[in-house]
């Protein structure tokens, strides 16, 4: 079975709001400009694709990494949204997983109309029972 594209994108740019302001503040420096514009550029060239086997994170403006997690690593999944994040209708994406290279994968301000935990649970939950794996803590 091919794998498919469930859901593609990026963060929202209301993450970098605070940084917009102070460099429109002190905008006469210069120099916040080019940090605003840097922020943007990461913002908006970090791309989260969730497929129906994995998530990959491509990162980057000049060269790109790629860094893929098998959903079926997964352990827990946890949405938030903080109250600034509420208002404008954004929520991050917070997972802990048993991949040693990314334990912690964060997905921060992605839009709340797209479901994204949900959609990720699911995938979860289905490539697990596709490939038979089960989650056994040991301590």
């Amino acid at each position: 079975m091919a794998e498919e594209v469930v859901w593609r994108g990026s963060s929202s740019q209301w993450k970098n709001f605070g940084v917009y302001i102070l460099s429109l503040l002190f905008c006469w420096l210069i120099v916040p400009i080019f940090i605003a514009l840097a922020r943007y550029l990461q913002t908006k060239n970090k791309i989260y694709e969730l497929t129906t086997e994995r998530l990959k994170i491509t990162e980057g403006v000049f060269s790109k990494v790629t860094d893929t997690l098998e959903l079926y690593r997964v352990k827990d999944l946890e949405t938030r949204q903080p109250f600034l994040y509420r208002l404008v209708g954004v929520e991050n994406v917070q997972m802990n997983t048993s991949d040693t290279s990314s334990p912690f994968i964060f997905i921060q301000a992605i839009p709340s109309a797209v479901g994204l935990g949900d959609k990720i649970r699911n995938q979860v939950e289905i490539i697990r029972q596709q490939k038979g794996v089960r989650e056994i803590d040991v301590e």
